[in-house]
């Protein structure tokens, strides 16, 4: 079973989704699971998680309730305001939700020190209480700080979102690579293979462009922590569905049987822990 373990669906808000710049035209639309269903079985996915995109209650309610309407949204990572006083019994009410998985809070491009603020750690520690993960959305010049966030939380399963969005574009490597290294040493850090196509020159990228990250993070992580997502629709301001997952399954063509399955569903549904 083949699941895409990040994508999105919203209902466009220019205001609210201001992140959506001219430049990505093609995404300043509404997208539904209705949109994405066919190009999941298209490209034989059997399932996604759906990944919150704006930071409001109202999100995560929305994700909720297109899950509930769509058996093959699998599961959701939602958001809460994990810095709030009364986070425990917002949690509580939340694990009544049996597709809720997870939550994410945009940490990228926050001020330095954002993930290491004392009520932040608390409220991410409370997650383990009811089993639900953490999604690390950060930039490459972040990560760092994020294993000084995640080395003081080692019963929290985090996800590293987006391999930390190196510099393809640029194809730099370093401090990146080091810094993943580093990361991947804590043993409750997974990572998506997702996310890349837009790092790299959205009209000129091959491949080849994005193998020596795809080296350094097989490497860190192992097959066994490495899970595939599209981070469709975003992904089509730079390609199309089928060329962005093609990447990941052209380098997997070098790994064993075994191995493809725990990187494109096994691990998603491990982590996520995915109703299958």
């Amino acid at each position: 079973m083949v699941i895409d373990s990040h994508q999105h669906f919203w209902i466009f808000d220019e205001e609210r989704d201001s992140w959506i710049t001219p430049e990505m035209e093609i995404i300043r639309r509404n997208f539904l699971p209705e949109d994405l269903w066919p190009v999941l079985k298209a490209n034989k996915v059997d399932g996604c998680v759906a990944v919150q995109a704006s930071q409001t209650d109202s999100e995560t309610e929305f994700l909720l309730h297109l899950a509930e309407a769509n058996d093959f949204v699998r599961g959701v990572v939602g958001w809460v305001d994990l810095r709030t006083v009364n986070l425990y019994d917002q949690l509580e009410r939340y694990s009544q939700f049996e597709k809720l998985k997870g939550f994410r809070h945009v940490a990228q491009g926050q001020p330095e020190g954002f993930l290491l603020q004392p009520e932040f750690i608390k409220g991410v520690g409370q997650l383990v209480a009811f089993d639900f993960t953490y999604d690390i959305l950060i930039y490459q010049n972040q990560l760092k700080e994020a294993y000084n966030f995640a080395v003081r939380l080692p019963n929290v399963h985090f996800v590293l979102d987006h391999i930390a969005k190196p510099l393809i574009k640029a194809q730099e490597l370093q401090p990146w690579a080091e810094d993943i290294r580093r990361l991947a040493e804590l043993p409750n850090v997974h990572c998506k293979v997702s996310g890349m196509v837009t790092e790299a020159n959205w009209q000129h990228w091959g491949k080849a462009d994005f193998r020596p990250y795809l080296d350094v993070v097989f490497e860190a992580f192992g097959t066994e922590r490495i899970m595939y997502g599209s981070d469709w629709p975003v992904c089509l301001v730079a390609g199309e569905y089928e060329g962005a997952k093609g990447i990941l399954t052209d380098y997997l063509s070098m790994f064993s049987d075994d191995e493809v399955r725990d990187v494109m569903g096994n691990n998603a549904r491990r982590f996520y822990n995915l109703d299958i």
